[in-house]
């Protein structure tokens, strides 16, 4: 088994909530790569974390919530910048964000800040998310797919309220499709198919993907479960999700990621579409889990607790 390197923003979250009869904000450590690398860390993968942080007390207690969910930092840079919030309201389960703080201190880290032997090194490397809006990160993150020279994971976790206006759209279409030419697996949901494509049918994003060069591709769908597609089965098959309680949908899609990654650690590629099914059938759990308690990253499980969740 050897590492991920997982890059991109982490950030703290603002959860709408409810004290006293009086509104409140629940911080919560958070930004979608960060949830990736805490969720494959929960599950037993080693993990380091590559991005940018702020120099005050809010980076502090995510450079420690790292270090005590296992996330090694080799990768992080420390720059003289408040920590970026991401404001947090709800319809039901699912999060609606807006994001606050100039300049972001997650889009600092840029091409020359990268440890070269580190994403050398790595068996699996991450990016994507809404680092992919900032120059220097973007520059970073496209350096890093140059290096890497193990397996390649993609997410472009789209964020609407980022993109203005239609040219922001498909500016990230562009990048979308500039790393997902090279990549060995892609993940996206229906929402991101709909932002980017304008159309949330499963299948024709992940044909699209396929077109455009990924390997394997997984559109989440929600509380529907994922559709899983790979080179030898474009097709693909729709697993279903199971019955949960949930309470937040906060990192869901990113537990599903992380799952994902860990099993690529633990056991490489899977040598059939079949054996794609059973670990996305496995992330769905994880995902499933997520949900029933409230946050991102503080809900990652161990597999101990997926296991006790849903016995085999």
């Amino acid at each position: 088994m050897g590492y991920a390197v997982v890059l991109g923003e982490a950030l703290v979250d603002l959860l709408d909530g409810e004290y006293d009869g009086q509104p409140v904000y629940r911080q919560a450590i958070g930004g979608a790569p960060l949830n990736v690398a805490v969720g494959a860390a929960r599950l037993g993968a080693e993990v380091e974390f590559a991005g940018s942080l702020g120099d005050d007390v809010l980076a502090g207690r995510i450079a420690d919530f790292l270090a005590v969910a296992g996330v090694g930092r080799r990768g992080v840079v420390v720059r003289p910048v408040p920590t970026a919030l991401a404001v947090a309201t709800f319809a039901g389960a699912e999060p609606d964000f807006r994001f606050y703080g100039e300049p972001l201190s997650y889009g600092l880290l840029g091409p020359d800040d990268l440890d070269v032997p580190l994403v050398e090194g790595a068996s699996v490397l991450y990016a994507g998310s809404i680092v992919l809006l900032c120059p220097p990160v973007l520059a970073a993150a496209r350096r890093a797919w140059t290096l890497a020279t193990g397996l390649r994971v993609f997410d472009p976790n789209v964020r609407p309220r980022l993109l203005p206006d239609q040219a922001a759209v498909a500016g990230l279409r562009d990048v979308v499709a500039e790393f997902v030419a090279s990549a060995d697996l892609v993940k996206l949901s229906v929402a991101d198919a709909e932002v980017l494509y304008g159309d949330a049918s499963a299948e024709a994003a992940a044909g699209r993907l396929h077109d455009l060069g990924a390997g394997t591709v997984v559109v989440t769908l929600g509380p529907r479960g994922a559709l899983v597609s790979t080179a030898a089965d474009t097709a693909g098959v729709r697993l279903p999700a199971p019955v949960v309680d949930a309470v937040d949908a906060t990192g869901a899609g990113d537990s599903v990621m992380a799952a994902l990654i860990a099993d690529l650690l633990a056991d490489g590629l899977p040598a059939d579409p079949a054996g794609w099914s059973d670990r996305v059938g496995y992330a769905l759990q994880v995902a499933g889990l997520v949900c029933e308690s409230p946050g991102g990253a503080v809900s990652m499980p161990t597999r101990a607790q997926v296991a006790r969740r849903f016995p085999r």
